[in-house]
């Protein structure tokens, strides 16, 4: 069984973070609702994100604080930060500036649809800027 968020602890010890210090991130827009993508943050990467209100994670690959649009200009402002019962995810609710949070220049990272009970995968969103013209 899962223990509750104590909302009595200060607000970042009371979140569950895994073995490396990280935390899920599911960034969703505020207006539609429709999940836009999925990463992961830090405690300097929440703090950031708290203070500014521009969404910042940690990037794996990278190993280090991603700003959200510092390449692309596809700023994502975070207009509420939540957490989950267990304290172990984060959701932003953002505003996804030019409308494209994925790198494949769709709006949202979610576009491969399952047909079918077997497959395959299909793109079922359009790319709406090539990823050549965003990342030069």
């Amino acid at each position: 069984m899962s223990k509750d968020l104590d909302p009595t602890l200060p607000w970042l010890d009371a979140l569950v973070w895994d073995a490396q210090g990280l935390l899920p991130v599911i960034a969703q827009d505020a207006a539609s609702g429709r999940v836009l993508m999925f990463a992961w943050t830090n405690r300097e990467a929440l703090l950031e994100t708290a203070a500014t209100g521009r969404a910042v994670y940690w990037s794996r690959s990278r190993n280090r604080l991603w700003r959200k649009g510092e390449e692309s200009g596809h700023v994502q402002q975070v207009s509420d930060i939540r957490t989950d019962c267990d304290g172990d995810v984060i959701l932003y609710s953002v505003t996804q500036e030019g409308g494209i949070a994925c790198h494949t220049g769709r709006e949202s990272c979610f576009f491969y649809l399952l047909e079918g009970q077997e497959g395959p995968w299909v793109a079922a969103d359009p790319v709406l800027k090539n990823p050549k013209d965003i990342y030069k």
